[in-house]
């Protein structure tokens, strides 16, 4: 988003560093660890890293706001864990008369809504913070409808709202992508098919159904596909592990159960066929973002905000949410067409007008 505001506009960025106690996190152990490939244009400039205890860092960014008065602060909403910086930050924003804009990609995440006490407190808080905005950017009308029911009519009823698609998960780099013919070639040769499971293994997720699915081929199909299931476990979700271990195609299946660096993203979405993603529920996805960037199949369960993700792009096969056998045919459809790939139908231009047009509404 930076990126694509600072063509046309200056900005500045807050980094929110430490969300929670290293402790809590679920990937405590790679914390530290340089495993991104984004940076930002030069243009842009990052201002501030904030950590959850705030320190001193928030005070020097307080002066800072009051000093230079940006024209709009855009938060990013997709965990609680901010939440309290981000009534603080809203709070600092109201005393300077700086219109704040709030850019929603989930309500609350799925892992933190079960512990005790948190989901009351996001949504007792959230309300707070809304009512203290000017606007909000959302980028399905699920998510409006998902605003709705946990804000209420009211709340959201004052805030000014614009729905815009995500921008591409371009930062990904791409591999030299590998031409038709020669993907065509490789089809007729009857090399297996490409699929990838990416992504945090979570239990909304879904993993253990593409095993289902693949557990419902014949030898003989199984044989056309080479199965890449790549992410780091969280909740201590082993049931995708399990269903490997125990399954009658383990020899098709390659598990590799971790966090993986921006280059290997990028091998690996380059060399797929065809992503899977049998999600229970979703508001959004990188790895569906990451796989409409690169122009490879997508095959998903119909559920949430995803259905409005895909909308526009040809190369999405959806099917009935928890439907193995549907999910399992879908799969089996790539084969006769492997060598496609499409476009990605998706830029950042949608985002930077909605953020605009929040602006001069506020």
């Amino acid at each position: 988003m930076a990126g694509a505001l600072v063509d046309c506009h200056d900005v500045s960025v807050v980094l929110l560093d430490r969300l929670i106690p290293r402790r809590l996190y679920p990937g405590a152990d790679r914390v530290g660890h340089d495993l991104t490939a984004l940076r930002y244009d030069p243009r842009v400039r990052v201002i501030a890293e904030v950590d959850w205890y705030w320190g001193p860092a928030i005070t020097g960014l307080a002066r800072l706001l009051r000093a230079e008065r940006p024209d709009v602060i855009v938060l990013q909403w997709w965990t609680a864990a901010t939440l309290h910086t981000y009534l603080l930050l809203s709070r600092l924003a109201a005393r300077n008369g700086i219109p704040v804009v709030i850019e929603f990609h989930e309500i609350q995440d799925t892992g933190e809504s079960g512990i005790p006490l948190v989901a009351p407190y996001c949504r007792r808080y959230l309300k707070r913070l809304v009512r203290r905005a000017s606007g909000a950017l959302v980028h399905t009308d699920f998510d409006v409808q998902q605003l709705k029911s946990v804000l209420g009519t009211d709340v959201l009823d004052a805030l000014a709202v614009r729905v815009a698609p995500h921008g591409p998960y371009d930062h990904i780099g791409k591999l030299p992508r590998r031409s038709e013919a020669s993907d065509d070639l490789a089809a007729r040769d009857g090399g297996p098919v490409r699929v990838l499971f990416f992504g945090l293994i979570r239990p909304y997720k879904g993993a253990e159904d593409l095993i289902y699915a693949l557990d419902g081929m014949t030898d003989a199909q199984a044989a056309q596909f080479d199965v890449h299931v790549v992410g780091e476990t969280w909740e201590g979700w082993t049931l995708p592990a399990e269903a490997i271990r125990a399954s009658r195609h383990r020899q098709r299946i390659r598990f590799e159960n971790r966090y993986v660096s921006d280059p290997e993203v990028a091998e690996y979405f380059a060399t797929a066929d065809v992503l899977v993603l049998p999600y229970r529920r979703g508001s959004a996805s990188g790895p569906l973002q990451i796989a409409m960037s690169h122009g490879i199949f997508v095959v998903m369960y119909a559920v949430g905000g995803l259905v409005e993700a895909v909308r526009d792009y040809r190369g999405a096969i959806l099917v009935p949410p928890g439907d193995i056998d549907a999910l399992r045919d879908a799969i089996l459809s790539i084969v006769a067409r492997r060598g496609q790939r499409f476009d990605d139908p998706h830029t950042w231009l949608p985002v930077r007008r909605a953020i605009e047009s929040l602006m001069e509404s506020g």
